[in-house]
């Protein structure tokens, strides 16, 4: 669909729109991001939460894991009341009003949760359905434009989870974190916008829901979601008259929730009667082994903004090419080296073709995650006796770079390819469950640091990480024959998503 006779590097311009409204919410994400975890472990004299480590490392593990989860009904709102173009506007809009109250300076952390649900309730909304009405600025036999023009699109998200580490963090240089989450805020605004201000380019995508609730339905829905607020909202009010409810105590809770999710869905789809053939099942089953593998594999990779930011602060000489920098920005060294290798890798996965199979691409991306912990092994054990060079973590996330490049990619395609006919456009949204269930372990293993010094922490999730993906080889025949895999799998661009 031509959006008008302006067009975007040879692209509809509608993309313009949706390039530079993603480009800003990603910046509002990723700023955050880069400083959140200091800012909770920050004093209350330095203007911070006071939250110890481990805490605000489940804190930021499972704000991740929801952010990732929440997809799914965003998706289910836009396909069935709002439409995709609303969805995104009342998204960013929400998400705007969750940095906006972060950013207020006020000593009490109630703004500061209220903000991070208000973002998790508007990434929601936002993110899966932007990148729907991208694929549908294009007719449906223009393939080849749209994998353009979603290369484009992915080049946005990178430029924005570049810039907002360096910006967000040194505007909050001091502990001047509210000015930092301020930023985030001018971001999302600036999105919001250019969405307005370029809505007439959309023509139309997206402005009507694709199955509209009937009246009986809506109204059902109402009073689903109603009963559903007021049990949490019940639940949350018994625990904290106990006199237990604390946020370490919450974070667990939510993450055993995230848990139950896939193990519920896959037992309703594997034990339910929905008549799927013995082809489905094996691929089901197949699809179990690379849903855990990828769980694994972003457990270690999301730690970024917790555990390797604090090394960051705490270890190293945060010194690059003779400048100062910030240890946000170290949250930067991620989207530039995406954007360095997405085309080497590309080139590598068209040329290698159906030589190599899924199951060892995520093998291989699991024993690159796991090595690049070995190498902070390393470096923790090196900064006991001093800080050390801030190049030992532009390796790690280097080597990280290489793991993502071998799973991110190819995740949906392969999560539709293996979804039982019955379940197609549902499991689209499982690939971000394996997300959310990472990102939420991943926070709780801050609790390791208990027991174990800082280089054995790494060692062991780095051990977890390579016998899975050593697993993943040996049985790589057995998995390429459950999922009946003799296809060319294209090289898609890699979202940081």
């Amino acid at each position: 669909m031509r959006g008008s006779g302006r067009t975007f590097f040879g692209h509809p311009w509608g993309l313009a729109t949706l390039f530079g409204t993603e480009m800003w919410e990603r910046f509002s994400w990723y700023g955050l991001r880069a400083i959140l975890y200091t800012f909770m472990v920050a004093s209350p004299v330095r203007q911070g939460l006071g939250l110890s480590p481990e805490t605000a490392q489940a804190v930021v593990g499972v704000y991740g894991a929801l952010i990732y989860l929440v997809a799914l009904p965003g998706g289910w709102v836009a396909d069935r009341i709002l439409g995709a173009r609303r969805s995104v506007f009342w998204g960013g809009f929400v998400i705007m009003l969750g940095h906006i109250s972060m950013a207020i300076p006020v000593t009490t952390p109630a703004f500061v949760w209220l903000g991070l649900l208000l973002i998790i309730a508007g990434t929601g909304l936002l993110k899966p359905n932007i990148s729907v009405m991208v694929g549908r600025l294009y007719s449906e036999d223009e393939d080849g434009r749209r994998d353009a023009g979603f290369s484009l699109f992915y080049l946005g998200i990178n430029l924005g989870a570049f810039f907002a580490p360096i910006v967000v963090g040194w505007l909050a240089t001091g502990d001047r974190w509210h000015l930092g989450f301020s930023a985030a805020a001018v971001g999302m605004a600036l999105g919001l916008i250019q969405y307005v201000w370029g809505r007439r380019a959309l023509r139309g995508v997206g402005e009507r829901p694709g199955l509209r609730l009937s009246p009986a339905e809506r109204r059902r829905f109402g009073r689903l979601a109603g009963l559903a607020a007021a049990v949490v909202v019940v639940a949350l009010a018994l625990w904290a008259a106990s006199g237990t409810l604390t946020v370490d105590r919450l974070t667990i809770a939510i993450t055993v929730v995230i848990l139950v999710v896939p193990v519920v869905y896959f037992s309703y789809i594997m034990m339910g009667g929905h008549d799927l053939s013995q082809e489905e099942r094996d691929r089901m089953k197949a699809y179990i082994w690379l849903f855990v593998a990828a769980a694994i594999f972003w457990m270690i990779y999301d730690l970024a903004p917790s555990k390797l930011l604090a090394f960051a602060a705490d270890h190293t000489d945060l010194s690059l090419f003779g400048i100062r920098i910030q240890p946000a920005t170290t949250q930067s060294f991620n989207p530039l080296l995406i954007m360095i290798f997405v085309p080497v890798f590309a080139a590598l996965w068209v040329k290698l073709g159906t030589r190599v199979s899924t199951p060892q691409k995520f093998g291989f991306a699991l024993v690159m995650v796991g090595l690049s912990f070995v190498v902070m092994a390393v470096a923790a054990g090196l900064a006991e006796s001093g800080r050390v060079s801030v190049w030992w973590l532009v390796l790690v996330y280097a080597i990280q770079v290489f793991g993502e490049l071998s799973l991110s990619p190819v995740g949906l395609s392969v999560t539709t390819k293996l979804a039982p006919e019955a379940f197609k456009a549902q499991m689209l949204g499982v690939w971000f469950i394996a997300v959310s269930v990472g990102d939420a372990v991943g926070g709780q293993t801050g609790r390791l640091g208990a027991v174990l010094s800082e280089p054995a922490y790494y060692l062991v999730l780095a051990l977890m990480a390579i016998v899975a993906g050593l697993a993943l080889f040996m049985f790589a025949r057995r998995l390429r024959v459950l999922m009946a895999e003799h296809y060319h799998a294209e090289a898609l661009p890699s979202s940081i998503r």
